[in-house]
């Protein structure tokens, strides 16, 4: 067998090995590039939510991420979703009024309510992990779950501790921008979210008034906001009365995140058509790697073209 070398001249023009793109990350589609953000740091659908994994995974890759923040009884924040421990974790009780020390004792939960083992991420912990070298496109949402009034002065002096070397990675977002704001305003570099959606809001979009309505509404509450999250059925609903919520988001300089669209959810190829013809920027999934693949299971003609905001009922219909 003859051995082939190669010269150092011939060396030097040999092309680099391309790996193929991450999964998960993003979608492009007629020009258009959706970012899939990992709900919960989820990435996958059968994924145990707010681990360090899939947190220092994101980071690596250059994800966008998302946790939730629910303050605790030593002024600082735990990444949970719920005002009590009961469900997500193997705790008990209101997490306003747990310690530090108890918060670190519980474990997760898995879906099925089983102890998962995986211990709990402070804010602290979230900011260690953040400070590692990574992608420069990472970024990582916090969701605020409290309102104004659960934040005093001890907590927002602490956040903004414990956020300053990590400010240009994350931004912070919420239902209460009295909340967001405060927080924010503590912390140099954080950029800011808002979420207008309330939980009766669906039902009060009952024509093309009423949604102009709600998104000049949500505008005009958040003038400094960096990004408008808007529940994903909203933004359909809107569609059939005839409106476009992300547009008036990004006259007004604004990306806009829809949230939260899974795989398995129904007429989920037809909700993403629609989310990606409106150039939403961004799109929270439980499931970013299911949620690329469906995309890339629709048909090339019934894609989304660049600056299509809408498609004819038929082709709808075969999706």
């Amino acid at each position: 067998m003859t051995e082939l070398t190669l010269s150092s001249e011939t060396s030097a023009k040999v092309a680099p090995v391309l790996r193929p793109a991450p999964r998960g990350i993003a979608i492009d589609a007629g020009g258009h590039r959706v970012r899939l953000k990992w709900h919960r740091l989820q990435r996958r659908v059968d994924d145990l939510a707010f681990t360090p994994r899939r947190l220092r995974e994101g980071l690596v890759l250059g994800a966008s991420m998302e946790v939730d923040l629910r303050r605790h009884a030593d002024h600082g924040f735990v990444c949970l979703h719920d005002a009590t421990l009961e469900r997500e974790t193997t705790g008990s009780g209101p997490i306003a009024e747990t310690t530090t020390e108890t918060l670190r004792r519980l474990t997760l939960r898995r879906p099925d309510g089983s102890p998962s083992g995986e211990g709990l991420i402070l804010l602290e912990d979230l900011a260690e992990i953040a400070r590692m070298d990574g992608d420069r496109h990472a970024l990582l949402q916090l969701d605020l779950k409290e309102d104004d009034a659960a934040l005093d002065a001890g907590l927002v002096e602490s956040f903004r501790r414990t956020l300053a070397s990590i400010a240009g990675r994350c931004i912070i977002s919420g239902h209460d921008w009295k909340a967001v704001s405060r927080l924010a305003a503590a912390v140099p570099g954080l950029r800011r979210g808002f979420d207008p959606c309330g939980e009766d809001t669906l039902d009060q979009l009952r024509d093309d008034r009423d949604c102009r309505a709600f998104i000049a509404a949500g505008l005009a509450a958040a003038p400094e906001a960096e990004t408008i999250y808007l529940d994903y059925r909203i933004v359909l609903a809107a569609l059939e009365l005839g409106v476009d919520l992300i547009a008036p988001c990004h006259d007004a300089g604004k990306t806009v995140d829809a949230w939260t669209l899974d795989p398995d959810h129904p007429r989920a190829a037809e909700s993403l058509w629609h989310l990606i013809a409106l150039k939403a920027d961004q799109i929270t999934t439980d499931a970013p790697e299911a949620l690329e693949t469906l995309f890339e299971s629709i048909e090339a003609p019934q894609r989304p073209p660049a600056g299509s905001a809408s498609a004819p009922a038929d082709t709808i219909g075969g999706i």
